[in-house]
């Protein structure tokens, strides 16, 4: 068989060409951007779905229990609970303690004894000055029983003078006989005079005993340490067989025994800075809060401004007085006063549901608060209708609300963030 040739001028057939499903090296260039292009387009389309569906991290603050009372405050300053009659209890004397009645949180009375030294050497000095007590007041008797029995020999005396006196008028007796008589009324009152400076001297004597007797039971009252006032004891400074040395630094001595404090003169002596010194005034009604006791709030009054400045700290020291004291202060508590510019009532110290000014927005036309609900490994938003009320220092109040103090709130929600909106929380 016979092949025709083609013709001249004609185009050759591309064999790559003729082949099914073949492609030219532009063609397939085309197709592999076609298939990038929608790649990219797909994964940009998934990192939107993500990034839609992903939590919004939020900020969040706590449900408050604020107090009404907070509307006054005027300045806020801190300090401590101290009482103003303190203590810190000794004897005069020097000795070994060898009795302790009392430890910390005993209650005592003035005059009350608290402990007693070894007073073994006070007790017989003591003795012997009762010795001579005893020993003066028979001196003082046996010049008194003189001074009688010279004022006997007085009378005796002078009744023979009369006698003799009335004889020589009759002419019976002599001019010797007179002076005779004369001269022994004279010796019985020279002995009377004697018998009265013998009492004078015995008195003396006994005036001398006396005093020291009272000299030796000082010395032992001053080995007896009693209360100085009505308090409690808050600290035992020393033990029994401690040696107590008031008034030395010796090692291995103590001073004080004890230290107490009356606890009915507890007040709060609060730093103010000297910049805010001018509002405060006596008799200005505040706010306590101790930090022991964060849900009480106790009424007080400025008592008493220090007329002078702490340059260290920049403060003047501001006593203020509890008008009721409760049975849980106690001193070195640490305080936060508030001074207020009106006293409150009752009503005022009787705590409300407060939150965040920040916290609270308007969605449709109402103001909300969006609490945090859900589980803890995904919390969503959950609108909650409020009444705001008054400004209750950096709180604000809100009624009308099922808010409890353990609710958490978001802060400065934006406005896409709707009820049931999933969220992240800041520093988690």
């Amino acid at each position: 068989m016979s092949v025709t040739p083609p013709p001249a001028g004609a185009a050759r057939p591309n064999p790559a060409a003729s082949k099914p499903g073949g492609a030219s090296p532009v063609a397939r260039r085309r197709r592999r951007r076609w298939l990038w292009a929608g790649a990219a387009v797909l994964a940009v389309a998934a990192l939107g779905f993500g990034a839609a569906n992903r939590p919004q991290e939020v900020q969040v603050s706590s449900v408050l229990s604020a107090y009404p009372s907070a509307q006054y405050g005027l300045l806020t300053a801190s300090g401590y609970v101290v009482a103003q009659r303190r203590a810190a209890v000794s004897s005069k004397a020097t000795g070994r303690l060898i009795e302790l009645r009392v430890r910390e949180g005993s209650v005592v009375k003035a005059g009350e004894l608290i402990g007693r030294l070894d007073a073994a050497d006070v007790a017989a000095t003591t003795q012997a000055a009762q010795a001579g007590v005893r020993q003066a007041e028979a001196g003082k008797a046996q010049a008194h029983a003189g001074e009688r029995q010279a004022q006997v020999e007085l009378a005796s005396a002078e009744t023979e003078l009369n006698r003799v006196l009335a004889l020589e008028k009759q002419g019976f007796v002599s001019a010797q006989a007179v002076d005779a008589a004369r001269r022994r009324v004279d010796a019985a009152r020279a002995t009377l005079a004697a018998a009265a400076a013998g009492i004078a001297s015995a008195e003396g004597a006994h005036a001398v005993a006396g005093a020291q007797l009272r000299v030796q039971q000082v010395q032992r009252d001053n080995t007896e340490i009693r209360a100085p006032f009505d308090g409690v004891v808050l600290v035992k400074n020393a033990n029994v067989g401690d040696l107590i040395t008031p008034f030395s630094s010796a090692g291995g001595t103590q001073g004080a025994v004890v230290t107490m404090a009356d606890m009915g003169t507890l007040e709060v002596e609060a730093d103010v800075s000297e910049a805010n010194v001018a509002k405060v005034r006596i008799d200005m009604p505040v706010e306590i809060v101790l930090d022991a006791l964060p849900g009480e709030r106790f009424r007080g009054t400025v008592v008493r401004i220090v007329p002078t400045v702490d340059r260290a700290k920049a403060t003047v020291m501001t006593k203020v007085r509890f008008e009721q004291l409760d049975a849980r202060i106690l001193p070195e508590m640490s305080a936060k006063v508030v001074f207020l510019t009106q006293r409150p009532g009752d009503a005022d110290f009787k705590p409300v549901v407060a939150v965040n000014p920040k916290a609270v927005v308007e969605r449709e036309g109402r103001k909300v608060v969006l609490r945090i609900g859900g589980s803890a490994k995904e919390p969503v938003v959950e609108l909650v209708p409020v009444t705001p009320g008054r400004t209750l220092g950096d709180a604000l109040e809100v009624t009308g609300t099922p808010l409890k103090a353990t609710d958490r709130l978001v802060l400065s929600p934006g406005d896409k963030l709707r009820h049931g909106a999933r969220v992240a929380l800041a520093g988690k």
